[in-house]
């Protein structure tokens, strides 16, 4: 369940893909500091924020329990597996059935023997250009408890690649595509592509608003200002996907309050209006998460 407000529709609270990546920047656990900052986007209206980290991405329902209680943000927490290079042994050894049964248990009994239940199955992933083995069956798995649960699905995909597969592979699952969210689409630079997705009924997230070096937030912009003139940004969800300890602000990065202190503003200033800005903060997210 959400609460009214805004909604910031991926991000990780908290994250751990040190191991992987070689870098303890890759560890968020910054308890103290992510609280600092959620509290003053509650401030600016923000209400809920969905933490995309699950099985195999350090995935902590406690910790982000105790951020959402200190802070007063409502946190949604996930369920299933991430990439290929972070899947865990499980993966490999359960059934695609049995892989489905766990994802229905956290989103119906509890995660972990809690009862903290999984509002959504993300981010579950494609590679860079390529759909391996372990992913598909993670997919599989997901679409089985989709549509056991209704619980919607949300995606990764590398720098944008795969977006259309993905899509032509829920088509093909009859999966309820108004719960189906594509991740990092903006990263493809390209609001064709995007809209090509948004035209089967899928929704997409631009999810990597502030990250400059992958794509400026200008281009984001003028991608956002196109799709809502082609008539879909009813299907568009915003988040910053805050997965470094170096990205908050405190140690010199934008910190969450960017998308709406500089993101925001810079889309008005092209001509997105108040009335997408709504809809793609409080009204999207809330039909797609809030259900």
């Amino acid at each position: 369940m959400l609460a009214p407000g805004m909604v910031y529709a991926h991000e990780h609270v908290p994250i751990d893909l040190s191991e992987v990546k070689k870098s303890e920047d890759c560890l968020l656990d910054a308890a103290d500091l992510v609280i600092e900052e959620f509290k003053a986007l509650y401030d600016k209206g923000v209400r809920n924020v969905i933490s995309m980290s699950n099985n195999g991405m350090g995935r902590n329902t406690r910790y982000a329990k105790n951020v959402a209680e200190a802070s007063g943000i409502n946190i949604v927490q996930c369920t299933g597996y991430y990439q290929d290079i972070f899947l865990p042994i499980e993966v490999f050894r359960l059934s695609v059935n049995q892989l489905a049964e766990n994802m229905i248990r956290d989103i119906t009994v509890g995660i972990k023997g809690t009862r903290i239940k999984a509002g959504v199955i993300g981010e579950i992933a494609t590679s860079p250009g390529k759909w391996t083995v372990g992913e598909e069956k993670v997919f599989d798995a997901a679409v089985i408890a989709h549509l056991e649960t209704k619980c919607p699905i949300s995606t990764h995909t590398s720098i944008g690649s795969l977006g259309h597969e993905q899509v032509h592979y829920f088509q093909r699952k009859m999966t309820d595509l108004s719960r189906i969210i594509i991740g990092h689409v903006d990263l493809t630079g390209d609001a064709a592509y995007v809209l090509e997705m948004l035209k089967s009924g899928v929704n997409v997230e631009f999810d990597t608003i502030g990250k400059n070096a992958y794509l400026p937030d200008a281009v984001r912009a003028d991608m956002l200002k196109e799709i809502q003139d082609a008539g879909y940004i009813d299907q568009v969800v915003l988040s910053m996907d805050i997965s470094r300890k170096s990205y908050l602000k405190a140690n010199g990065g934008k910190g969450y309050a960017y998308l709406l202190d500089t993101f925001i503003p810079e889309l008005k200033s092209r001509g997105v209006t108040e009335n997408s800005i709504q809809k793609m903060m409080v009204d999207n997210p809330q039909r797609i998460f809030g259900e």
